[in-house]
């Protein structure tokens, strides 16, 4: 049987050849569009809780961070042009092949949060999903796709994030650690791309 790292490699080191063109051309927009560098670093909670940077193109001014909730949400005004467009698509999420690359991430897992919001995981739920690494995309990222769009619509979309949201993200975390396979991992790669190609 293939090993979850050794399927990550098949797809990642083409998939960072064959899209290099695409990076080349999101980096000159995002430079071309606002002022600030081509990449945002956050600090992220992956396999057994060890931090790490996770990698984005930046869709937003910078010191955004400083300016607003870490909640974004649709017609956020500190996202950029450019920005809009790579959320839209998810090609925001593209650099974190690199992340894959270097073993931080899985292409296939829950996805990494940050610290905060970490802190909210039930402990014995939080065992469960950090005991594999985090992943770009799994079964809670194609259900809430729209995210952004939903919690716009309430009057606090930190706390509808941590009461509403998070708790099903958790309950499809858990159940991905617990049934997952390199199957099932191909599966919602496949799932993904068709979420993005629907938008």
């Amino acid at each position: 049987m293939i090993t979850k790292r050794l399927f990550d490699l098949l797809f990642v080191v083409p998939g960072i050849l064959i899209l290099s063109p695409l990076f080349l051309f999101c980096s000159i927009w995002i430079k071309l569009d606002s002022k600030g560098p081509v990449f945002f670093r956050q600090n992220r909670v992956g396999k057994h809780g060890k931090y790490f940077k996770i990698f984005k193109f930046r869709t937003m001014e910078i010191d955004s961070e400083k300016k607003g909730p870490k909640i974004t949400v649709a017609g956020d005004s500190r996202i950029t042009s450019s920005g809009q467009f790579l959320r839209k698509y998810k090609l925001d999420e593209l650099p974190q092949l690199f992340n894959v690359f270097t073993g931080e991430m899985s292409l296939v897992g829950p996805r990494p949060e940050v610290p905060e919001y970490v802190s909210y995981y039930p402990k014995e739920i939080k065992d469960i999903i950090l005991s594999v690494p985090p992943g770009i995309t799994d079964l809670a990222s194609i259900t809430f796709r729209n995210e952004n769009e939903l919690l716009a619509g309430t009057s606090d979309p930190q706390q509808a994030y941590i009461e509403n949201v998070l708790p099903i993200k958790l309950n499809y975390y858990v159940k991905y650690v617990r049934e997952r396979s390199t199957w099932g991992d191909f599966k919602l790669i496949f799932r993904t791309l068709l979420a993005i190609l629907n938008r």
